[in-house]
């Protein structure tokens, strides 16, 4: 009798442990930072929920994409590229959002119960993160570069999802943040 193991066993093998044989260490680190990333659109959310201030922000989206551009050279990679993956980080993170503004809508008890300050609490994090996966992204370049990165990225990203016990709404944007990161030069 042969032993069929789902991804979905293997995943369950691995959480809570470091990252695992099966996934890259560099893409661990940089799904893991990604996933981070994901969970503090809870309190960019949380902050701006039920304030003038909207989800979209051009001119803090812009100092993100002009400071990772004008760092990625120094480091060896491509700025368009870079910028592309930050832009998917972006993104990822209005997904969660706007899908945290739904549900607080049509749930008003769910509602977090405080207001994190962007400037002081929310803002310096994503910094450091923004700077983690800028050099995940640096030593991680040979290994995009590869096939097959997307497979190897695909297991990485459901490990670290798991890791994360992460819902539906935080595993679709962590997808969506690294959807790029194999196309990196």
């Amino acid at each position: 009798m042969r032993l069929r193991v789902s991804i979905f066993a293997v995943v369950l093998l691995f959480v809570g442990l470091p990252a695992p044989a099966s996934a890259s260490s560099g893409f661990w680190t940089l799904t893991d930072l990604a996933a981070r990333r994901v969970e503090i659109a809870d309190k960019v959310a949380a902050a701006k929920f039920g304030t003038p201030s909207p989800i979209d922000d051009p001119v803090r989206e812009q100092q993100i994409l002009d400071s990772v551009a004008a760092k990625a050279p120094g480091l060896g990679l491509d700025a368009d590229g870079v910028v592309r993956f930050f832009r998917d980080q972006i993104e990822a993170n209005k997904i969660v959002q706007r899908g945290l503004y739904a549900r607080w809508t049509a749930h008003p008890g769910s509602r977090p119960p405080e207001r994190p300050d962007l400037a002081t609490e929310v803002r310096p994090v994503i910094d450091r993160l923004n700077a983690g996966l800028l050099a995940e992204l640096a030593a991680t370049s040979d290994a995009r570069a590869r096939p097959p990165c997307d497979v190897r990225l695909a297991v990485t990203v459901r490990l670290v999802d798991a890791r994360h016990d992460l819902d539906r709404l935080h595993s679709g944007a962590l997808g969506e943040a690294v959807r790029s990161a194999c196309a990196q030069p």
